[in-house]
Parts: C-alpha cells; structure tokens; sequence
C-alpha cells in the first residue's frame, strides 16, 4: 500500500491541476488505484471543467472529490498547510492492492425508509457487508438527511468506520461540488467503501473541556432538557426521581457559572455546549466520551435548555465550554491516547485525511495550520490532506455523527505487517 499527497495554490485551474499530478505520481511511484481531491470553491465556476481535465491528465479508475472553503495538504518542505479562502487544489493518490474499491453516489430521495431493513440499505451502495468496508463520505451541506444516512450506514454496516465531511463555501450551491469518477454532482452523497487490506482508524476532536458534574437528565422532551439530578448514584441503579433532588437545568447552570473565573463567565456567554455521555456505564470520563451539541436556546420561565440533538431521561449530560486552548489540549490528548493504545505489533499508518470545521482555522486560533500541524508532529511521515467542511463525520463510542466546530481524522494502515 502507497498513499501519496500534494497541494498547489496556483489560481489557475489547469496549473493546479499539473502540478499536484506531477508531484503525486513522483511521490507514488506506483499505478494510482484512488484518487481523492479537494478544491477550493474560488474555483466554483469551472467545477464542469476539472473531471474532463482530470481524465487527459490523469488515468485513474476511481475517483472522488469535493469542494471546500478551503484544502489542506502538505508542502514542499515537509510541513502541512491550511489554504483558507484562496485558491488551492490537494490531490492524494492511492495504490491498494488487495483492496477493493466502490464508489458511490446517492441522491437524498434515495433514501431508505429509517425502520427499513439492513439489507435494503446494501442494495442501495451495492456495496456487500461480508467485506468489513470502511467508508469516506462527502456530502451535500444543503442536505437534510445526513444523520439519517449515517444511522442507516451504521445499522446495515456495523462496525465500519464512516469518516468524511459535508461540502463548504461562500455559499450552499458553490460548495456543493461533488466529484464522482467521471460526475458532477450538486446534490447528495459521494462516498468510496473500502475492503480487503486496509485499516481506517479515527480520531474525532470536538474542541471542547468539560465544566462542573455531570447531570442525570430527569425530564426531557424530544431535545429540551427540563429536570436533572446531581446526586451521584451507580449507573446501574435504578433511576428514581423520589429518591433524587432534581432542578432545572438552568438552576443547574446558574450554579456553575458562579464557580468559574471571570474568563470562563465570559467565554460561558457565547461558547457554551452540552456534552452528552455516550457510554452509560463508564464512570471515569475523558475526551471522546462525550457528544458534543450545540446549546441553541435557554426558556427562563421554567428553566429548561434545548440542545441540538435529541435527549431522553436517563442520559448523563455535562456542560462544556469551547475556546482555542480547549480545542488545542483536546486534540493533543486524543493523538497521546491513540499511540499510547495502539499495538506495538500491527503496521504503520501509511495515510491520512482531515476534516475540519468552518469554525477552526486561523480565526479560531490566531494562527495558520494549527490543528494539521499538530498532527503533524505525531504522524511526521505520511502524507495528509484534508479540507475544511461544513459539518464533519466521524465515530465517537463506535456510533458515527454529524459534528460540528470538529477535527476529524481518518487514519490508514494495511491490514498487514
């Protein structure tokens, strides 16, 4: 297995074009089974022209691609670079053998009935589960179905990792450029399911540190939380709302914001989330044990809070607060804790691919490249290439999700030593 990357900023399409081909090919050294692109949406106009373009100058079988804000991917000193809101194409070549590789697109009309079976969701990728695929998935940002499609992925094919990220722009049609082998397409989902020799491996930081306890969610309505408990009882008991003290969670809030310093009040007035426990049974909490959701509104009257997300009594919640300090020691933790589990004995990563959040970037850290080069100093020899996204996809707890404000990481090894 050969993966290899390259990036160009050159504003003209056919020079971008020439030069990543050129580099690739030169790194690859080998036939190019796959071959993945992203391109910024300064170049919306001429998204007709790039597959013809693509085809004359490089023969490859399989091919799929997106558009973006903006690209990442490596530069010619070794280093990585984040190309916001300029002109940039990154190309990565794969050469997989004993993989075999499928790719996709389905329209949003196409979808499966959610209680549909597995196997009626098979039909529709054409894609058989016996071969343990592995999936990268671009997406229609306009597209009101993706966490349908990714239940219904991960209920057909359990287990299989499901990384990718929906398509970003100056606006929802410059961006919904989706590149399928030799199509365009505006609308839906592109993806390439991977089986055979391959690993794909995740790491999903969702930029967030946790503040206070968590709470027992008493009372809930679809996604407002309207009761919680903060007495700490054994998650297998039973729960009991007589035997707890319960208040609002805004009581709740209210309490903790009294707690915090002066730059955490302020930081609490605009970048506050819930995080919601996703594995009931685990008492010591870490990064990665929590999805993150947006809190989108507060009803003072009875103290309740809606969250972006559904919400169920009996799940554990925790308030969350979102700086660039955060997101920067979560990532770090995540990359620590990935090498520190990983086998001594399975085989190196050979490739990976990045998603980004809009909300990252140099905006958010006062810096360029933050979040690729700490990655970077982790992963120093393998090609990466990413771009910035509109919502991201990744697994937290072995469920996939559709984020947001996250980086996430899909990681490639061979099967093999």
């Amino acid at each position: 297995m050969k993966w290899a990357s390259a990036l160009s900023t050159q504003p003209s399409l056919e020079a971008a074009l020439d030069e990543v081909i050129a580099t690739a090919l030169q790194s690859l050294d080998a036939p190019a089974d796959l071959a993945i692109l992203f391109i910024s949406t300064t170049f919306a106009s001429e998204f007709p022209r790039l597959q013809p373009l693509l085809e004359d100058k490089l023969p490859v079988q399989h091919f799929i691609g997106c558009g973006g804000n903006g690209v990442i991917g490596p530069t010619p000193g070794g280093s990585t670079a984040e190309i916001e809101e300029e002109p940039g194409i990154t190309l990565t070549l794969a050469s997989l053998p004993g993989v075999e590789i499928q790719t996709f697109h389905i329209y949003e009309d196409e979808l499966p009935d959610p209680d549909s079976a597995p196997l009626t969701w098979t039909e529709l990728l054409e894609v058989d589960p016996a071969h343990q695929p592995h999936f990268i998935l671009f997406a229609d940002p306009s597209s009101s179905k993706i966490s349908d499609l990714l239940q219904g992925l991960d209920y057909a094919y359990p287990g299989a990792v499901k990384i990718g990220g929906l398509a970003s722009g100056r606006s929802s049609w410059s961006g919904s450029g989706l590149f399928c082998d030799d199509q365009l397409y505006r609308e839906g989902t592109v993806g390439v399911a991977l089986s055979g020799n391959i690993m794909v491996e995740t790491i999903v930081a969702q930029g967030c540190r946790p503040i206070g306890q968590p709470y027992r969610v008493a009372e809930a309505e679809r996604n407002v939380v309207l009761q919680v408990e903060e007495q700490i009882v054994p998650v297998e008991a039973t729960f009991n709302t007589d035997e707890v003290e319960l208040q609002t969670p805004l009581e709740a809030l209210q309490t903790l914001v009294q707690d915090l310093d002066e730059d955490e009040r302020e930081l609490a007035q605009h970048s506050l989330s819930v995080g919601i426990v996703c594995n009931e049974f685990k008492q010591n909490l870490e990064p990665g044990d929590f999805l993150i959701r947006n809190l989108i509104g507060v009803d003072p009257r009875i103290g309740a809070i809606a969250i972006g997300d559904r919400i169920r009594p009996g799940q554990r919640i925790q308030f969350h607060l979102r700086d660039a300090q955060a997101s920067a020691d979560e990532l770090e933790e995540l990359l620590q804790n990935y090498f520190q589990k990983s086998p001594q004995d399975q085989s190196q990563p050979t490739a990976a691919l990045m998603f980004d959040c809009l909300g990252r970037g140099e905006r958010f850290y006062g810096e360029s490249d933050f979040d690729s080069q700490l990655f970077r100093r982790y992963f120093q020899d393998i090609p990466i290439s990413g771009f910035f996204c509109n919502g991201e996809i990744g697994p937290i707890a072995g469920t996939t999700f559709l984020h947001g404000y996250t980086a996430a990481f899909g990681i490639f090894r061979s099967q093999d030593d």
